[in-house]
């Protein structure tokens, strides 16, 4: 238990018990904006509660649900778990129609998920790939995680580690595989590539690399049976899905020119992946047959749906609306999720410092990673020192108001990073305090 663990209210949410509320979601399908609880009656309904704490107000949860399913028009959505970070919300999320299965990041995550008692969790693609022998010898031995966990890979030098890694171990049943494809661009005038745009993750770009991974794949044995059996592939645009296409720098002239470049990149990208993600399909379905096709993320859901080769979506970070989603023309999320620190001490009159804080976000080093003050409103990170490890000063005239033991409110930059820092989120709805459901991190786990 952490210092900050909050004994004031001890009502953890009983299995089964969250449940998005019906008015959001209708809002949510509709695009209709629909209120939170807000920052100041968050921090009322979280008076009695010690700081530093995260709240959830699942009245946005339950709007950004279906503001996701609105977008993806009908396919279905895999929920990015290394997004959210807490079972109950998973459970809660995937009890609406429309959602189905779960993107996770690590295979010991996947084997624990797969054995939720509440059985909530029946279909776990691991987005990345594995290194773990011990993991993936207690799949191999586990009949229902066999069915349940597709393990990602990319080249045949992790089918050799896996096969290696099973030797001695007879597997229940083949190991379903699935191939992540690189989805990122690389623009190239007269054949000569002029970059990569996107992100650094797989080897496999053609229909010839598939082809060659999918019958390596079934060329493992053990004793008279597959070893492996593919079962789908992934390709993750990420320059489209995670890179907003509106920035907010404060400067209008420079944000507008570099907004244009974004789009015109993204929408010939997106051209791009669509036709090279159809052939690929195409090839591979030649060879074996395939149960699923993943594609996009919460930044893409309306472009990826409409490829045709693509059998689902995934998204996460789009159901608690972290601020590095704000950015985005096509979709505004609600802001579902926050965190507050107490004002520990007062360095000058427009100025306090707040315990803790220095949550940054992972990814590319920048003021973007940062969390944001939202709450009092007129408060700002100083430059000099930014968001601490163990103290944050915070200038601004709303600084003056302040008192020891008042809380400032945050937003931070990604979505399911936050919950490694608390072991569980307060859940607002309406204004009140309904409850505390515990993160990864409050049930003892730490996956990454």
């Amino acid at each position: 238990m952490t210092p900050w663990t909050n004994q004031a209210k001890e009502s953890a949410v009983p299995e089964g018990l969250l449940k998005l509320p019906e008015t959001a979601l209708a809002a949510g399908l509709s695009g209709e904006p629909t209120p939170g609880s807000g920052w100041a009656q968050t921090d009322t309904a979280c008076a009695q509660l010690t700081a530093p704490l995260a709240v959830l107000d699942v009245h946005a949860l339950a709007f950004n649900a279906s503001s996701l399913l609105r977008r993806a028009a009908g396919k279905p959505i895999r929920v990015a778990s290394k997004s959210i970070r807490n079972k109950h919300v998973l459970r809660a999320v995937l009890a609406q129609p429309g959602f189905a299965g779960v993107l996770g990041f690590s295979l010991p995550e996947a084997l624990w998920l797969a054995a939720d008692p509440s059985d909530a969790f029946k279909d776990i693609v691991v987005g990345y790939p594995t290194a773990d022998p011990q993991a993936v010898r207690a799949l191999a031995a586990n009949p229902v995680a066999c069915a349940r966990i597709t393990l990602m890979v990319d080249s045949t030098e992790q089918l050799e580690w896996l096969a290696a890694a099973l030797e001695n171990t007879a597997p229940a049943a083949a190991i379903r595989l699935c191939l992540d494809l690189d989805a990122s661009w690389r623009p190239s005038v007269h054949g000569r590539t002029l970059g990569h745009i996107g992100v650094h993750r797989s080897p496999l770009r053609n229909g010839a690399d598939a082809i060659a991974m999918a019958l390596a794949i079934g060329g493992y044995k053990h004793g008279s049976s597959k070893l492996f059996t593919l079962v789908g592939i992934m390709a993750y645009e990420a320059q489209v899905a995670g890179l907003q296409d509106t920035p907010h720098t404060g400067n209008k002239v420079a944000d507008l020119a570099r907004g244009a470049v974004l789009q015109q990149l993204q929408r010939t990208s997106m051209t791009e992946i669509t036709e090279r993600r159809g052939k690929v399909v195409a090839a591979v379905r030649n060879v074996t047959d395939l149960e699923f096709v993943n594609g996009g993320g919460t930044g893409s859901l309306e472009r990826t749906t409409a490829d045709p080769s693509v059998t689902e979506l995934a998204a996460g970070s789009g159901l608690f609306g972290p601020t590095l989603f704000d950015g985005y023309s096509r979709f505004s999320p609600a802001h579902a999720v926050g965190f507050a620190v107490p004002v520990v001490r007062r360095p000058a009159p427009d100025m306090v410092t707040v315990l803790g804080g220095g949550w940054i976000a992972s990814g590319p080093h920048g003021p973007d990673r940062s969390p944001v003050p939202v709450y009092p409103e007129g408060l700002s990170l100083i430059s000099t020192e930014g968001a601490g490890e163990v103290q944050t000063p915070l200038k601004g005239a709303a600084a003056a108001q302040l008192r020891i033991g008042s809380r400032v409110w945050f937003r931070h930059a990604k979505s399911g990073e936050i919950c490694e820092h608390v072991d569980a989120l307060e859940m607002i709805d309406g204004g009140r305090w309904v409850g505390r459901t515990p993160t990864y991190r409050g049930e003892g786990k730490a996956f990454v």
